[in-house]
């Protein structure tokens, strides 16, 4: 039990404005009724800027996990031969997935601590023109990553390979442009830098990738895109959807909008560089290099950080996330995205610093925070 408010500072699901949460309390109404059907295309239209996309945007209850095995299940047909770049636990999810429904597999690794090359990219599909389909993350959160996604899709060349892109912890916190930037699938999901609860994720594909889809032979229900259009043209979903969420979506939109995109992307990078020269000035070391850094969460090196968290999450109520895969114990993640101010962050900055000073050496961070 909590001695204090709980304060999530995690990769998602983050703290959901009341707002947002007012709207999962309304009433229970018909998924198949006039109300429902007036605003579910509505919401998922004023998705498009985000994904910079002016492709259909689907929805489909179930985590952002769900959403990339529609990307798979819709593109993965037995034996296709795939690239999946993995510098991250959620770029190896790519790879599992994939297997899960039997690709020809071809696997870059890259360090955990650092971006995808697109130069290494650009060699790889050159010397394998069999592969038809690359999967990539924008954001790994496991390692507080942006992979430059656009240099990656550059780095294909005259290759014809589709390039897929988990957005999950990306989209709302920093550009995503798909159509500009050529990207072939996208998929986020609600309780990122979207301020709503989990439970529901978003996909969208280009022309190319529905022509591509259009001779899978994977086998495929609840995740059949096939589906999820049809139903579209009624304004519906094909099965039951978290109908609250998307009333929560809205209300966040409206704070998204309101604040303007630019200015939301732009809060982004100042709570990262808030962040990392907090955490320097406490004598921690990042995870990632500056270049590589993501705007939506900071891993910071830690000894036994489980242990760390943990106190941290008994003393003060702050609740950081752990380390996965190659990073478990190793680092804590402090998350900074959506719904989510430069306030928040002096906050978790001065959780660091009290802590370090009764466990460890700490220095002053405020003229250094302030500065950033």
């Amino acid at each position: 039990m909590y001695r204090y408010k709980p304060v999530l500072r995690i990769p998602g699901p983050v703290p959901v404005p009341n707002e947002v949460s007012l709207q999962m309390a309304k009433p229970m109404i018909n998924h198949r009724g006039a109300y429902f059907k007036e605003h579910y295309p509505a919401v998922l239209a004023r998705l498009a800027p985000l994904f910079g996309t002016k492709n259909q945007i689907h929805m489909v209850t179930g985590s952002g996990t769900a959403g990339m095995e529609v990307a798979v299940s819709n593109l993965v047909s037995p034996g296709t031969p795939v690239l999946c770049l993995v510098g991250g636990f959620f770029g190896n999810r790519w790879a599992e997935l994939c297997k899960a429904y039997g690709a020809s597999m071809h696997v870059l690794q890259f360090a955990w601590d650092g971006g995808v090359d697109p130069g290494k990219v650009s060699e790889y599909v050159k010397e394998h023109p069999e592969i038809e389909l690359i999967f990539m993350v924008q954001n790994e959160s496991s390692t507080a990553v942006l992979n430059d996604v656009e240099s990656v899709s550059k780095a294909r060349g005259n290759h014809s390979a589709l390039l897929v892109v988990d957005a999950v912890s990306a989209l709302g916190g920093t550009p995503c442009e798909m159509d500009a930037w050529g990207l072939d699938v996208v998929v986020s999901a609600s309780q990122k830098c979207l301020m709503t609860p989990p439970g529901t994720a978003f996909v969208a594909f280009s022309p190319k990738a529905r022509e591509y889809s259009a001779k899978c032979q994977a086998s495929r229900y609840y995740m059949d895109l096939r589906l999820y259009d049809r139903y579209m043209e009624k304004s519906e979903t094909p099965f039951t959807p978290n109908i609250h969420n998307v009333f929560a979506l809205e209300e966040a939109l409206n704070m998204i909008e309101a604040e303007g995109l630019e200015n939301v992307y732009a809060r982004h990078i100042l709570m990262r560089d808030m962040m990392r020269a907090g955490a320097r000035a406490v004598g921690l070391e990042l995870l990632v290099k500056d270049e590589d850094a993501s705007p939506t969460v900071t891993a910071i090196k830690y000894p036994n950080a489980d242990g760390f968290r943990a106190r941290i999450r008994e003393r003060y109520g702050v609740e950081f996330a752990g380390g996965q895969g190659a990073h478990a114990n190793n680092i804590f993640r402090v998350g900074h995205m959506g719904y989510a101010t430069p306030l928040d962050v002096l906050a978790a900055l001065a959780v660091l610093e009290v802590d370090m000073k009764r466990y460890g050496q700490a220095t002053q961070a405020a003229e250094l925070v302030m500065d950033a």
